[in-house]
């Protein structure tokens, strides 16, 4: 019987819900065609608008953290490859191995710091202060039902007052629902009438306290960051200084033996030839592109990237390819003159002189036909005679210093690699 009776119960109230959807069905439509009046609050409704777009920034700037904290834990796992990279590299032997692997773990637990600490005390609080809107909108959505049921009674209590039959019974009955219809929508509104604006008001501390502890926690991460990165160049530099003779030496891009430099090199052996009995010059090392004129590349070489202009330290001559980064393209040659232009008249420069370049680079000679630079020579450019016999990233030119001592390009002119180089004029 207990067990009816609850059945029976639930049942009721399944049967009184279904009742109040219908009554509310029916007040809103009588209210949409005109028929019955609305209850309007317009400052409540601008408390929902507030309260909607709160929510809506609110739930923007969770997202945007959670995808800030993202990309700091993928900048943490980059690092620390980075530095585990250079501790596999960093040979036992070298100074300042010991200091270097100090770096690399305090690089990363760095790192894991500033990622929990944005979590506590940013993330979290954001959590915290979203986590008070579901609530909220659920009262408001139930304050808007109670909202209608109370003009609901009210409109059946007037209408049996203004009936032309009254039956008081009835009427009774029907202020005694508007009463207590009444006392619970008022409850509701007047504490969400107190709660909108103070939640409304609380987004600009919020906002401030968020972003600040975003920025003093940025900023502390990357002056301890600053302090290791320094650390870490002063072992470099200790590096360099012990092994200063083992540096990175700039080296030019391996051409092509052309017909121009093979008569270049007739011409200056005959001029020079070595008397019998001396010996003739010592080849240059085993893979110098001076040391392997035979050897032919049936390929065609890559062509030079003109994203970023100014000097570059090319590439080794093992490697086929231009530099990553080249200087300013030159320009084109037709027939032994630049295209688009005419060549320079003026006695004191070369003939068919295009423009000045001055050497970023040591460049040694490997080839009789090759001009010897050092960092700072300024060179003359000149057309190749037939521009057909110019390879890739070679240019002509005459040092300057030798044109204004000889006057005469077969003494003075040859070529070199336009990569140790750049346009000055």
């Amino acid at each position: 019987m207990a067990e009816l009776g609850s059945k029976g119960v639930t049942a009721g109230k399944i049967a009184s819900n279904v009742q109040k959807k219908l009554t509310r069905a029916q007040e809103k439509v009588l209210q949409k065609l005109g028929k019955a009046d609305e209850t309007k609050d317009e400052q409540f409704e601008q408390c929902v608008q507030n309260f909607n777009k709160q929510l809506t920034e609110g739930t923007r700037l969770q997202k945007d953290l959670r995808t800030y904290l993202a990309s700091v834990k993928a900048m943490h796992e980059a690092s620390k490859k980075l530095t585990e990279c250079l501790q596999e590299v960093y040979e036992p032997d070298w100074p300042g191995r010991e200091e270097t692997n100090k770096i690399a773990e305090n690089n990363d637990l760095l790192w894991m710091d500033y990622h929990q600490k944005l979590v506590d005390q940013a993330l979290l609080t954001m959590d915290t202060y979203l986590g008070q809107f579901p609530d909220i909108k659920s009262r408001i959505a139930k304050r808007g039902r109670k909202l209608v049921d109370y003009d609901s009674a009210r409109h059946h209590y007037e209408s049996l007052q203004t009936a032309k039959k009254k039956d008081e019974a009835k009427i009774a009955k029907a202020e005694e629902e508007l009463i207590k219809a009444q006392k619970v929508f008022e409850e509701m509104n007047v504490d969400l009438q107190e709660e909108l604006p103070s939640l409304w008001n609380s987004r600009v501390g919020f906002y401030v306290n968020t972003f600040q502890s975003i920025a003093g926690l940025e900023e502390n991460f990357h002056k301890e960051m600053s302090k290791l990165n320094q650390n870490l160049n002063d072992v470099l530099v200790s590096l360099e200084k012990q092994h200063g003779s083992n540096t990175f030496t700039v080296k030019a891009q391996p051409r092509k033996k052309t017909k121009l430099f093979s008569r270049l090199r007739r011409k200056k052996s005959s001029d020079n030839a070595p008397t019998k009995g001396n010996k003739s010059p010592s080849p240059p090392p085993d893979g110098s592109p001076a040391g392997t004129p035979e050897i032919k590349v049936n390929h065609e070489p890559e062509p030079a990237s003109l994203d970023t202009p100014g000097a570059a330290i090319p590439k080794s001559p093992s490697q086929s390819s231009l530099p990553a980064v080249v200087v300013e393209t030159f320009p084109a040659t037709v027939n032994g003159t630049v295209e688009g232009s005419t060549p320079s008249k003026r006695s004191d420069l070369p003939p068919g002189f295009m423009f000045k370049v001055q050497a970023q680079h040591d460049y040694t000679a490997t080839d009789s036909d090759e001009l010897q630079l050092k960092a700072g020579d300024v060179v003359l450019v000149i057309p190749f005679e037939n521009p057909e016999e110019q390879d890739e990233g070679w240019l002509m030119g005459v040092k300057e210093s030798d044109w204004h001592q000889h006057k005469e390009l077969e003494k003075c002119r040859g070529v070199f690699p336009e990569n140790f180089t750049e346009k000055v004029q």
